[in-house]
């Protein structure tokens, strides 16, 4: 029988494997670095490799690719102690039979690789381009542990990546969903074109239909010109429907007309437009249940329903708090042009006792607050939010204005709490302080959502265009140039 052989600088790893594998009977050949199992590949090849990504020389990485390119058929499993993304999908992309993150459990590890061994002989990966890895690409995405259900995640993105199949990416809100959707689209075949996102219930109903699918001159009161909609942007490339759950009824028979046959009428049109689109959906809603109740077209369910990704909410994967709280907190950070603060063993447990209702995003918005406010460079359980502090404490020992984070709170109540803060510590001017935050926040989530739209924005909001573009200049916001507002 052909040995395993394991490759790792690490020589602690090494032993614990080649111990493991010896009690199931697998015989072992261990190499400290990649670049002799280059040398030994041309004496032998063995029944499956396993090697660690990161490496002095030749990392795993290249040595993968350079297996792949000539042994094709041998399973080869990646395990690294850096588990993101980037990593991840490369070693798919780069045709691994499997990735191990540190720190596993060594039964999981024997399994897995006897499995390599049974199986291996009768794989035929094609060989792929590896991507280049990086130590956080994605933003929320970063997972530096033995979360299962996030590894799971990564698994199917580095599996899907390359294929153009339907992708329904399911999870509570603030869990990442448009980050694997990005990830989809710039791991895979399309990545060269357009991402295009639209959140489908962000916008509202009577004007949906000819955001989606653009519309003709003259179409309706105020269409002066041609506009080419969400789908004639993305061709070539993917187009994302995020929130597809809360779709009008009446749009969805349209979507599925464009998912059947790839067609669809601008509004006011006549001529049928072709598009070549990757579809990624993504739902916080019990998309059956909204199909018992009528809600949700059953035929457009099955269509997008062709494979289903589920993100785990954070209070599933809390072992990943500590490098994504790292992460926000140095964002935050480099926006401020502050020195990144760092949290204390006691913040820390806090942080982990927190259930996360708004998921990582809510986690992100938390190291936000934390680098503006909290007032020392290590944070201290009582620098934390005040909603994370009650969670902690019983309801009778919480002081009023901090019993009121122990339920749901509102933005009002939020700010409430934040101006109470401010009146207590004697800051000045804080009146035009949070009227600017609040202006600024509201400008800005206004000209994201209707993508640089001034006119557009500036009609959602209610007031008019010279009140927005003053407001812009006012703020220090860089306002979009007239020239460049395409569709406004």
């Amino acid at each position: 029988m052909k040995p395993v052989w394991i490759v790792d600088d690490d020589q602690g790893i090494r032993w614990v494997l080649e111990k493991a594998l010896a009690r199931v009977s697998i015989v072992t050949r261990s190499f400290s670095n990649a670049k002799d199992v280059s040398y030994a590949l041309k004496e032998e090849t063995p029944a499956a490799l396993i090697s660690d990504i990161r490496m002095p020389g030749m990392d795993g990485l290249t040595l993968l690719k350079e297996i792949k390119e000539k042994y094709p058929s041998l399973p080869v499993i990646i395990m690294t102690a850096f588990s993101d993304l980037n990593s991840t999908v490369a070693a798919f992309q780069g045709g691994a039979f499997d990735y191990l993150a540190k720190p596993f459990d060594i039964n999981d590890a024997v399994n897995l690789i006897s499995r390599a061994v049974n199986e291996g002989r009768e794989q035929a990966d094609d060989a792929q381009e590896v991507v280049e890895s990086g130590q956080v690409s994605d933003k929320g995405m970063l997972t530096q542990s033995a979360s299962v259900s996030m590894q799971e995640v990564f698994r199917a993105i580095g599996r899907l990546a390359q294929s153009n199949v339907t992708v329904l990416i399911t999870g509570e809100s603030g869990t990442g969903k448009e980050l694997v959707a990005r990830a989809l689209h710039n791991h895979g075949a399309r990545s060269k074109g357009p991402f295009v996102a639209i959140n489908t219930a962000a916008i509202p109903r009577d004007l949906l239909e000819a955001e989606l699918f653009g519309h003709e001159r003259g179409a309706f009161t105020g269409a002066n010109t041609l506009r080419r909609g969400r789908f004639e942007e993305a061709a070539g490339g993917t187009l994302f429907l995020d929130e597809i759950g809360d779709m009008p009824f009446e749009l969805q028979t349209r979507l599925l007309r464009v998912l059947s046959d790839g067609t669809f009428y601008r509004v006011g049109g006549a001529q049928p437009v072709k598009v070549d689109v990757r579809i990624v959906a993504a739902t916080h809603q019990p998309l059956e249940e909204r199909v018992l109740q009528g809600r949700f077209r059953e035929d457009l369910f099955h269509r997008l329903n062709v494979i289903r990704l589920r993100l785990p909410p954070l209070r599933e994967r809390i072992e990943d708090i500590p490098e994504l709280a790292k992460h926000f907190l140095g964002v935050s950070a480099r926006a401020l042009g502050v020195a990144p603060k760092r949290l204390s063993d006691a913040a820390l447990k806090a942080l982990y006792s927190f259930d996360y209702p708004g998921n990582v995003r809510q986690l992100e918005n938390f190291c936000h607050w934390l680098t503006v406010m909290a007032p020392g460079q290590t944070i201290e359980s009582e620098d934390l939010p005040p909603e994370i502090r009650a969670a902690g404490l019983p309801v009778n020992q919480l002081s009023p204005t901090v019993a009121v984070a122990a339920s749901p709170m509102t933005w009002q109540e939020l700010l409430a709490i934040d101006a109470t803060e401010r009146l207590s510590r004697s800051e000045g001017d804080i009146w035009s302080t949070l009227t600017d935050q609040f202006e600024r926040t509201l400008l800005q989530s206004s000209l994201e959502v209707c993508r640089g739209r001034r006119v557009e924005a500036a009609s959602r909001l209610g007031m008019g265009r010279n009140t927005i573009t003053r407001k812009l200049r006012e703020l220090g916001l860089d306002p979009v140039d007239d020239a460049t507002e395409s569709g406004a």
